[in-house]
């Protein structure tokens, strides 16, 4: 009896225990962002573990089932760029995403899943828990400790730098870290556009639905949700147009492609009298989250048995192949909106709207990139304020560092939409890109600053955008170049210094900046660019509107350092640049670009949490 006694408690205690172990980095959370965190911070050389509470990588863009892609298509931005390249191997072409007309990168949740995984397996130094929950997370002499548990046995980790990669932000929340919720008031947040008032209005989430074409003839339609009245989703065939919100059509096979995926299947993620549904879920309970998020699902529901039996689809059915779920459905919501921390600085309208006129010039920090529109969803919130989000016109923009790192920690990274951003600009950085490069920065950062051993706050700005660099990201939102291009790094260091600025255009659903490699620089722009750099040129006024000529770009460095003609055509014969360097030639952008980049160096310059350089 002794024995047996003795047997079952060491079972028991076995069963409890926590095993610690030890990384540099860890990230909580394998959406979007933290999938990219972990693949960035591993491959710059640290120990990363993820912890996930589900089976798939990707959150947002696989396991909540938004798998058509907002924006970047022009910008393929570090990993963003990777996992679209990895699609299109998949399927064969750029073309064969081009399925539905509300993105041209559309693909199968379950297929995105396993690129993540892959991309993950292949990664040295990344490690990922699934099915584990994280429970508690505390900072001890310079150490996170993140308890967890996983089928009922009990996990201890530790590291030096915790990303907060969740869908609502719950670990930064854990720890007390100040937030904003909902909807900004206008004088607090300096945004025109914001309601008069706050309040803690969130967009709608929206449980996603991927249906299957099985074939005229089948009969897939659901059993009749509870509660269904038909009324609900009257105007769910009626379109407008996206730009001046007028002359509706009905045209109910449109809204279903709306988000047609390869291979026959749907994703149903509409917005208007859709399966939108309004709920904040942020600071309830897991229990009552649980029983609102139920409620979405039958929201989801009544609309895919309107579909099927008003309008008519009967042989598109919930697809049984793509979610390892019973009831078909993704294993997680689509949360479009979260806590937002507050940072080192705050991403406000202002800084998206017109970054070089800004209050500070936060596109020189800038670490992931976005093309997408203000885009928010409150159509199934009476209450929401009307904000006329069509007249918010925004170029593509850059997102701040300073925005992934809370004012009141220094070894906790805030990633997916946390971010310290304004309630109206999250209507843009909560697409799946700009996550991606988010995550993407906060891996790197979270790297560095485990390698360093140093507090997020000392970390070198400049350190973390030459890290995104070699890794193909973007810093600066310039359409008109890539990473495969030689030139690529030294015209994004040179626009993120400032001396040669982009061009932002508002356009339709992909807005724009251009840097315009090709065109020609002035005397004139190049002294204006180069003025913060050097206090002898606070009062020169000896340039003209001609053309640069590599004479007088000689003349005008030399204002700023020591550069002599010989130099300028070293460097460009060390870059690659054709033909060859003469006195008499027009120097262009590019040109201009790389000769700056090669001499003086002006990306050295080290610049604050605000973009002004130190």
């Amino acid at each position: 009896m002794f024995k047996k006694t003795c047997f079952l408690f060491a079972a028991f205690f076995i069963s409890i225990v926590s095993f610690a172990q030890n990384y540099d980095v860890i990230i909580i959370g394998g959406g979007a962002s933290g999938t990219a965190a972990g693949l960035a911070s591993a491959r710059n050389g640290a120990n990363t573990l993820i912890i996930e509470e589900g089976l798939w990588l990707g959150g947002m863009l696989t396991a909540a089932g938004v798998s058509a892609i907002d924006g970047n298509h022009r910008l393929p931005s570090g990993i963003w760029g990777e996992f679209r390249a990895k699609l299109i191997e998949h399927y064969g072409s750029q073309q064969a995403l081009s399925t539905g007309w509300v993105s041209n990168t559309l693909f199968e949740p379950k297929v995105g899943n396993q690129i993540f995984q892959q991309m993950v397996a292949e990664t040295k130094g990344l490690e990922v828990n699934f099915n584990t929950h994280w429970k508690s997370a505390d900072y001890i002499n310079g150490l996170w400790k993140v308890n967890a548990e996983k089928k009922g046995q009990s996990l201890e980790f530790w590291a030096p730098i915790l990303i907060d990669a969740t869908e609502l932000g719950d670990v930064a929340a854990s720890l007390g870290v100040e937030y904003r919720l909902g909807m900004d008031a206008r004088d607090e947040i300096g945004e025109a556009f914001a309601p008069e008032q706050g309040n803690d209005i969130v967009q709608d989430l929206t449980y996603v639905v991927t249906l299957k074409d099985f074939g005229q003839g089948s009969d897939k339609t659901i059993p009749k949700p509870a509660n269904y009245d038909p009324a609900e989703f009257a105007c769910a065939c009626a379109h407008a147009d996206p730009i001046t919100d007028e002359d509706p059509t009905l045209d109910c096979q449109k809204m279903l492609d709306y988000g047609k995926l390869p291979n026959g299947k749907y994703m149903i993620n509409w917005p208007n009298c859709g399966n939108d549904h309004y709920v904040n879920l942020v600071e309830l309970s897991p229990e009552e989250r649980e029983k609102e998020l139920e409620k979405a699902k039958q929201t989801s529901l009544r609309f895919i048995y309107y579909i099927q039996h008003e309008l008519g689809f009967k042989h598109l059915g919930i697809a049984t192949d793509e979610y390892p779920t019973e009831d078909g459905l993704p294993m997680i919501p689509y949360h479009r909106e979260s806590r937002r921390f507050r940072g080192m600085v705050d991403f406000t309208l202002p800084f998206v709207r017109t970054p070089y006129d800004a209050p500070s010039p936060l596109y020189r920090t800038g670490i992931a990139v976005g093309d997408y529109t203000i885009d928010h969803h409150h159509k199934k919130n009476l209450d929401a304020p009307a904000i006329d989000f069509i007249k918010i016109r925004v170029p593509s923009y850059n997102v701040p560092l300073g925005a992934l790192v809370p004012k009141s920690q220094s070894a906790l990274i805030l990633a997916e939409k946390s971010i310290s951003v304004s309630n109206i600009v999250n209507g843009a950085s909560r697409l799946q890109p700009v996550v991606l490069g988010i995550g993407h920065a906060a891996g790197v950062l979270a790297s560095i600053a485990a390698e360093q051993q140093k507090s997020l706050q000392e970390i070198s700005i400049r350190e973390v955008q030459q890290a995104l660099l070699d890794q193909n990201a973007y810093i600066m939102p310039f359409l008109d170049m890539n990473p495969e291009d030689p030139h690529f790094q030294a015209m994004q260091r040179i626009g993120a210094s400032g001396i040669l600025k982009g061009e932002g255009i508002p356009y339709l659903w992909a807005n724009q900046t251009w840097f315009y490699p090709d065109r020609r620089v002035t005397e004139f722009e190049l002294i204006q660019g180069l003025r913060p750099f050097s206090d002898s040129l606070e009062a020169f006024w000896g340039a003209s509107g001609a053309y640069l000529t590599g004479e007088r770009f000689q003349v005008l460095l030399n204002l700023v350092s020591e550069i002599s003609l010989k130099d300028l055509a070293d460097a460009w014969t060390d870059a690659g640049l054709p033909e060859s360097f003469t006195t008499e030639k027009e120097l262009n952008r590019r040109e201009v670009s790389v000769l700056l980049d090669r001499t003086i160096n002006p990306f050295e310059r080290e610049v604050d949490w605000n973009g002004d350089l130190k």
